[in-house]
This record gives structure tokens, C-alpha cells and sequence, in this order.
């Protein structure tokens, strides 16, 4: 496993962690729900200052990882290459925000399905993203 996989793993925990101890959660806020949490471990940066990034447009992160194009000098380009440098595709915040990668899932004994907007479902799917790079 290389630095960036373990940074991203370790990451993927603290937040899940901060999420099952009370941080605020609202799925339909850019700095408060899944990609959010995991955009405040990983650049520092609170929930309003994620918002700011990217204008105020309250847009799933789906959304945005689907608009996003380098080299347009926007904010959210900014935000997804500091992403990137720390190994998220566009594709991984899509799945990330919607707990829909098959492969996380397929390690996830007897859930086929997670519900995207309960902590708990969030918790399990970034431990279980956590193991997965992990693996040799």
C-alpha cells in the first residue's frame, strides 16, 4: 500500500469515526454530508468554507464530480485536485456520496444496499472503503 492509499484510509476512518460520534450530518449540505466529512478530514477546510468553494451551489457532489473539468481555473477544480492528489477519482466522490461502489459493497456481508443518508450505512461503507485499500 503506498503513502497515498494509507493517508486516504486513514482519513476514510477519522471521519467515519467523527460521523458515529455526533458530528452535525446533513446529507443535502455540500460540507455536511458524506464527501463533505471527508473533504473537512482531508483538507482542513470547515463545512461553510467547502460551501464556499464551490459558490454556494448546493449540488450533490455527484453533480459536481459530473460538471467537473480540468482546466477551467474554478474553485471546485481546485477542491477536486487536492482530491485527487490524495487518490479520489470523480468517480470515487460519485460512489462515495451515494455508497454505491460495488467493489466496497461486495465486502459488506448481507447488505446489498446502504442507505446513503444514515450515518451509520456512511460509517460501515467508509470503514469497509478503509479495508479495501488496504488490501495488498
Amino acid at each position: 500500500m503506498d503513502h497515498v492509499d494509507r493517508n486516504l484510509a486513514n482519513a476514510l476512518r477519522e471521519t467515519a469515526d467523527r460521523l458515529t460520534d455526533g458530528a452535525r450530518y446533513e446529507w443535502g449540505h455540500m460540507g455536511r454530508c458524506n464527501c463533505g466529512h471527508l473533504v473537512q478530514t482531508l483538507t482542513d477546510m470547515t463545512d461553510i468554507e467547502i460551501a464556499q468553494s464551490v459558490d454556494y451551489q448546493l449540488d450533490e457532489w455527484s453533480e459536481h464530480a459530473k460538471d467537473y473539468c480540468e482546466g477551467t481555473s474554478s474553485r471546485v477544480e481546485d477542491l477536486f485536485e487536492t482530491l485527487k492528489s490524495f487518490g479520489l477519482s470523480s468517480d470515487d466522490m460519485r460512489h462515495l456520496e451515494h455508497l454505491s461502489d460495488r467493489r466496497v459493497l461486495s465486502r459488506i456481508d448481507g447488505r446489498p444496499t446502504l442507505r446513503k443518508n444514515d450515518i451509520q450505512d456512511v460509517s460501515l461503507y467508509m470503514h469497509t472503503m478503509a479495508d479495501l485499500l488496504e488490501q495488498p
